[in-house]
């Protein structure tokens, strides 16, 4: 199969898994509106029975109570037929929606792909606002399918912090290894689509998980209880059998009662923190489960099967548990529960005895759980564009050298690539050309291929070799109001942080610069950014920039560094006048027009002048 088949049947698969799954749902649907009737049929069928025998004590009755027991039984059936049924239809809705959503990637449809949480801390990193790395129309949106918040953070952070070479070089085999394997990753995701709605602090969880029993400084309480809970309802049924005139069980309830004014508040706290911190325990055991009928022979993806080795099984023992612990929701029978047996001790004993057993797993289990999950979104996005590349990452390196570079959050019917080349040290690419020509363009899709070959996912190129090297852009910069800062400085800002990279360093540098220091007139922003760069180059930073000043290129003290390309504008007669159109290519040298006082004709903000400036000046 050839390439362009190969990905015209991705497409494919997942409209017809959309379809498959939906019209799956739609059975169990109807299957568990069946059931539901017959379930109420059935109870109502059975109490007519039980009322029919109670009523009318003749030689039916044996047969009218049969039969209602005959029914109980049937309608307790049915409550387990529709609870698997609605379970296996949620199952559907959730594959169902997780190819709709892969289909909308695939497309590049931002308005109907799922747009993720962002992490408070990928927030602050100053290239990922500058290269769309989060929010609609981003990176993230485009690779992650994660669901817990741990993967979320962890895919986050693989993005925004560069991996060392033989990290990478693991996860891309791994990537590559769970690429093929769709089936299993799109359970992966719906067994973890439950956590969406409500996602839980992993962190807490964890928290509570390592704490120190509150049990355990008060041994005495669990033996307290189980001899007023025995004694209590023995009392109870001696006074009722009548062997016991006196209510000696007053006794232990009014201990019991005691013990839960003193203690209950705080038992309860517990409760709540183990419910809603561990948030949906039988959606992260449903992970788990995934995870344990993973099959591969990848040395990674086996390292953390063995890691999460029985997290099912005992998350499903903590999930029936907190399950016991949900009765004091229910204020009557739960008040008499409590009184009678100190229920909310009991349940907090096999708490504190799961977390003996347990607790100490917790943590290496989530983080197993969120490299998981982290891998597999990458391997969708293998997966999604067989056409990508892994970059090859080598410390001895000196030139990052790109075939066929493209945008990856841009389609691939309106994607251009271009071969790309940074460095060698003491060299920057210099690029110039009109406004709506590609530059900034270029730039993101060098950044972007960056994060993605750092990350270790696939990049959108044809082939890319680079070292690792540590990121800095200044682009979409803004002014602060709240902060009292001018354009010009919140620009001098952006740059001193790139500057600071430049300092010695493990990794060289490379920084994308996209039409700096806009703030200042012409002359004094030719000397600002000859400095910046001249700083740069000293320091062996590897980088571009973009820009409309086309003396830059002729400056004594940048013009032998200087690389120099461009891109271009293409004009044609159109009905209403000139047509303005680009093809993206980039070409080497500077560029040889600008464009400012044509788009101004084409708006209607000017006419053709006689004496147009000379294409080089600075616009």
């Amino acid at each position: 199969m050839d390439l362009q088949a190969e990905k015209g049947s991705i497409e494919t698969t997942y409209r017809e898994r959309l379809e498959r799954f939906g019209a799956a749902r739609r059975l169990y649907e109807r299957r568990t509106g069946q059931i539901a009737n017959a379930r109420v049929a059935v109870f109502l069928i059975a109490v007519a029975f039980l009322i029919v025998g109670l009523a009318d004590r003749n030689a039916l009755q044996p047969l009218m109570l049969t039969l209602a027991a005959a029914a109980a039984v049937g309608f307790v059936g049915l409550l387990v037929l529709f609870g698997r049924n609605a379970g296996k239809m949620r199952r559907l809705e959730a594959l169902e929606e997780e190819n709709r959503e892969a289909l909308a990637r695939h497309r590049r449809d931002w308005q109907a792909a799922p747009v993720p949480t962002t992490p408070e801390f990928a927030e602050q990193v100053t290239f990922a606002r500058d290269l769309d790395l989060f929010g609609r129309a981003s990176l993230f949106q485009l690779t992650c399918t994660a669901h817990t918040p741990m993967g979320l953070r962890l895919l986050a952070r693989w993005l925004v912090e560069p991996a060392e070479p033989t990290v990478i070089a693991g996860r891309q085999r791994a990537i590559a290894d769970l690429a093929p394997l769709l089936d299993w990753r799109q359970d992966l995701a719906a067994a973890g689509r439950p956590l969406t709605q409500k996602p839980p602090d992993p962190a807490s969880f964890v928290a509570w998980a390592e704490d120190p029993s509150w049990l355990a400084g008060r041994p005495w309480l669990v033996w307290v209880a189980r001899l007023t809970a025995a004694a209590t309802v023995a009392l109870i049924a001696l006074q009722v059998a009548e062997v016991s005139a006196l209510p000696l069980w007053l006794g232990p309830l009014t201990l019991n009662i005691i013990l839960s004014v003193i203690y209950t508040d705080t038992i309860h706290r517990i409760f709540a923190a183990v419910s809603n911190r561990s948030g949906s325990v039988r959606a992260y055991a449903g992970l788990f489960a995934a995870l344990s009928r993973l099959e591969s022979r990848d040395a990674t993806l086996k390292s953390l099967q063995s890691e999460s080795l029985n997290a099912e099984r005992r998350l499903r023992r903590l999930d029936t548990i907190v399950g016991y612990s949900d009765l004091r929701f229910s204020q009557l029978i739960y008040l008499a529960v409590q009184w009678i047996t100190l229920w909310d001790v009991h349940v907090l004993s096999f708490l504190e005895s799961w977390r003996r057993q347990s607790g100490n797993r917790v943590r290496s289990w989530l983080e197993a759980l969120a490299q998981i999950e982290a891998l597999a979104s990458l391997a969708s996005l293998a997966h999604d564009q067989p056409e990508w590349v892994f970059a090859e990452i080598d410390t001895r390196l000196q030139v990052i050298a790109a075939g066929q570079l493209g945008h990856p959050l841009i389609g691939e019917a309106a994607r251009v690539a271009n071969d790309v080349t940074l460095g060698p040290p003491g060299t920057f690419l210099l690029v110039t050309g009109s406004n709506m020509s590609g530059k900034s363009t270029l730039l993101r899709s060098i950044g972007l291929n960056v994060v993605l070959a750092l990350a270790g996912a696939p990049v959108c190129a044809r082939s890319l070799t680079l070292p690792p090297v540590t990121l800095k852009t200044s682009m979409r910069v803004q002014d602060s109001l709240a902060s009292g800062l001018s354009f010009y400085m919140a620009e001098l800002q952006r740059l001193k942080e790139v500057v600071d990279a430049a300092r010695p360093a493990e990794r060289p540098l490379l920084y994308l610069l996209d039409e700096i220091l806009l703030g200042t007139n012409s002359a004094e922003r030719q000397v600002a950014v000859r400095r910046v760069l001249t700083f740069l180059l000293d320091r062996g930073a590897l980088g571009a920039i973009s820009t409309h000043d086309l003396a830059l290129a002729d400056l004594p003290e940048l013009a032998a560094a200087a690389r120099t390309v461009h891109f271009r504008e293409h004009f044609a007669a159109g009905a209403a006048g000139p047509v303005m159109t680009f093809d993206y290519r980039m070409r080497p040298g500077v560029a040889p027009t600008t464009n400012a006082l044509k788009l101004l004709e084409l708006v209607g903000l000017g006419a053709p002048e006689n004496n147009r400036p000379d294409d080089r000046t600075n616009v």
